[in-house]
């Protein structure tokens, strides 16, 4: 039976940081009341001309070279954004032009926070179900910064990244099981409203602000603080593991004290988790990628490491993957 193992990650951020003092010149004492509420102090921001796709290019070519392998190598590209170049034609036929990746095929997903665990889901079933599809690179990027209004201070959570993993066949198991949930009754309360074939682009429509990302509702605590623990224990009913097996578990890093409320849930110690939303915000369609990328560099997550990583996205979806490293 063919199987899928990730053999290569890597996290990016570039240059420009932008920390919660500089924000707290243009909204006070909200930026205040944001890094306590997350704890969020600071992130990085691409350079005006940067799209998404240059985000992933960065952490592509690095996942590669840590792979050992080039990038005509590559059989599959699956790009998780929910900040894509353009409607289409999707980012990752962009990215695989800049890559030069010239045998790959190309798809992207649009599951927003949710769509590397669900892209990692798909690469390992084309994987184990295409003899053809020998390594597949996934990459998630985001670039949510440049879709906000200068004027909304909901761009505190806003940080630019990209993350990239390898994924190649292998006799031995690598992704051991996936879950996911959704729930589209929430699809109104955050995101970009026009644009699309809802409401297309209009003059009407960017002077009401319509094509920047909006919060228009939070969503309630229980999304996360119970959608993620049931996740989790599906992974393991489905991949045959006890969670306190479980070496890591990685979540959407948005909100630490959730993270915190969910392992406590999952009776699992702080300490197999890994956090990096302090020091690069709230990286979106990458953060699952980078967090495992960091944890890998730390060496929280080592060779054979049985890990979770848990997605939630607006809309909402969430999508779950558990892995052997």
């Amino acid at each position: 039976m063919r199987h899928a193992r990730v053999i290569a990650t890597a996290g990016y951020v570039p240059e420009r940081e932008l920390t919660n003092a500089e924000l707290r010149t243009q909204f006070g004492d909200a930026i205040d009341k944001l890094e306590a509420a997350t704890g969020i102090r600071t992130r990085f921001i691409a350079p005006p001309g940067w799209a998404a796709s240059d985000l992933g290019l960065r952490a592509a070519r690095v996942a590669l070279d840590r792979a050992g392998i080039a990038a005509d190598a590559i059989d599959l590209i699956i790009v998780g954004t929910d900040t894509p170049d353009y409607l289409t034609p999707a980012t990752s036929v962009v990215l695989q032009h800049k890559l030069g990746a010239k045998r790959a095929g190309t798809f992207d997903v649009g599951c927003a926070c949710a769509s590397v665990p669900t892209a990692i889901s798909i690469a390992s079933s084309m994987i184990a179900a295409n003899p053809w599809i020998e390594r597949v690179l996934v990459v998630g990027a985001y670039a949510m910064h440049k879709l906000a209004a200068a004027d909304d201070p909901t761009r505190f959570f806003y940080g630019d990244g990209a993350c990239a993993l390898v994924l190649a066949a292998s006799e031995l198991p690598g992704v051991i099981a996936t879950a996911m949930r959704a729930d589209g009754e929430y699809a109104q309360r955050w995101g970009i409203f026009a644009g699309g074939s809802a409401e297309p682009a209009s003059e009407a429509a960017v002077r009401a602000g319509r094509t920047h990302v909006r919060l228009v509702a939070p969503y309630p605590a229980e999304v996360n603080e119970v959608g993620w623990p049931l996740l989790v224990r599906d992974l393991a009913h489905r991949g045959g593991f006890a969670i306190g097996e479980l070496d890591l578990a990685i979540f959407t890093q948005v909100r630490s004290a959730t993270i915190h409320a969910v392992m406590h849930s999952l009776d699992l110690p702080i300490a197999r988790t890994h956090e990096i939303m302090a020091r690069f915000g709230y990286t979106g369609s990458a953060c699952i990628g980078m967090t495992l990328d960091d944890a890998i560099a730390c060496g929280k997550a080592k060779p054979g490491a049985l890990i979770a990583l848990v997605g939630s996205g607006v809309g909402y979806n969430q999508a779950a993957v558990a892995l052997r490293l």
